[in-house]
């Protein structure tokens, strides 16, 4: 193996120092030393470089300890470039505008027409252009736009599918009407996918390379991470686990009648679903969320066991073809039943599968799908602007429609 030549090396420790700038926020000449195993005079030589090509700048300075002077404190040059995110459901679309080192310009709730006649591309860009004026940019000084929506996306025709609730937005390729009404690129990707994206980046899956992510809520969905790599497969469907078909092993009559190839899991688990549950077991709810905390509020084992033994059945399918290190649970239910409902679940899915999977709770609180967009968007703007690349959060770059290589080339 050839060494390296002194401006691949220089170029590789550029790289480093933006990425533990990203990383960590603004730090001192000393700090950034630590972080990038450089020596002194090689790291002052580094930031003179960086800040000559504008690509970092001096960011005020930190109070040295007593009497001891102030250190010098250096950031990424946020300027360089622009991003915005979106979280898109039936009920509100949730904006933010961010610049390249991830510091949030402006955010933006509206709801948006998502009838099958609306004009949502139109209504869209004007929600769009709003928050992006709020900011005080123009449309044009975005480098992408990132949307999680509910619902699986095709990335060979750009078609949204498994999304009756958002109707409107059916039936054409989005990304490229976006993009071409709209002058910015835009990428679509499930909102599933998006927390999972969130979960690795900030979250319980920060330090694990395979996992699979379960959402609970008033639908359901999953994501599945490989390597730490999304599996979004051929069409697009990798993790929608809302349409597996399932065996109901729950213990009591819930009025439901399945076909003899079972149940869909996501009218096993969703929020109707974990009512007429409920009900069954003597607890009157309005949403799934609220009969779990119910449940563990008189400590109803019944109930809570059912749901568990429900969530399992379909959990442990994705068990025995993934052999995951971690099962993370998310979304409202999820997070009402807490760590109590994900041992239960564990304890269920163990007497299923052979492997010992542990079953944990998704950490990141917030508008976890937006924030998944948003790291999606930045990542895709930092291997542009500084070649820094995090292959766990971009997609595939080819343009929707555009074939896949063949095994040959």
């Amino acid at each position: 193996m050839r060494a390296g030549s002194p401006r691949t090396l220089r170029e590789m420790n550029d790289r480093a120092a933006i990425e533990a700038l990203l990383r960590n926020g603004p730090l001192t000449r000393a700090e950034l030393e630590a972080a990038i195993g450089l020596s002194k005079p090689a790291t002052a030589q580094l930031l003179t470089r960086l800040e000559q090509d504008n690509l970092v700048g001096k960011a005020g300075e930190r109070a040295g300890g007593g009497r001891g002077p102030r250190a010098q404190l250096w950031a990424v040059n946020g300027g360089l470039a622009h991003v915005a995110a979106v979280d898109l459901t039936p009920r509100v679309a949730d904006f933010v505008v961010a610049d390249v080192a991830g510091a949030v310009l402006a955010e933006y709730r509206v709801q948006l027409p998502v009838a099958e006649d609306a004009d949502v591309v139109g209504s869209f860009g004007q929600a769009l252009r709003r928050v992006t004026k709020a900011a005080g940019m123009q449309l044009d000084d975005l480098a992408n736009v990132v949307i999680g929506a509910q619902g699986a996306f095709d990335p060979r025709t750009g078609l949204l599918s498994s999304a009756p609730h958002i109707p409107g937005w059916l039936g054409f390729n989005v990304p490229a009407r976006l993009s071409d009404e709209l002058g910015v690129t835009v990428k679509i990707e499930n909102d599933v996918n998006l927390v999972a994206v969130e979960e690795m980046t900030v979250g319980n899956a920060r330090d694990v390379d395979d996992f699979v992510l379960v959402w609970l809520s008033e639908g359901v969905g999953g994501a599945v991470v490989i390597g730490r790599r999304l599996l979004r497969g051929a069409t697009g469907g990798g993790g929608e686990i809302d349409w597996m078909r399932v065996p109901d092993p729950a213990t009591v009559d819930t009025g439901d009648s399945w076909p003899s190839a079972g149940a869909r899991f996501g009218n096993l688990v969703d929020s109707s679903a974990i009512t007429r549950l409920a009900k069954a077991h003597g607890i009157s709810a309005d949403s799934g969320w609220d009969a779990v905390t119910q449940a563990r509020h008189t400590a109803h084992v019944g109930f809570l066991d059912d749901l568990a033994r429900r969530v399992a059945s379909g959990v442990a399918s994705l068990v025995a073809v993934a052999d995951p290190q971690l099962i993370l649970l998310c979304g409202e239910t999820s997070r009402a039943g807490g760590d109590e409902f994900a041992g239960i679940v564990a304890e269920k899915l163990h007497e299923l599968v052979l492997p010992r999977t542990p079953v944990g709770v998704a950490s990141v609180q917030g508008n976890a799908v937006r924030a998944g967009a948003l790291q999606s968007a930045l990542a895709t703007a930092r291997e542009d602007v500084f070649g820094v690349v995090t292959p766990t959060l971009l997609g595939p770059r080819r343009s929707a429609g555009e074939q896949a290589p063949s095994p040959t080339e």
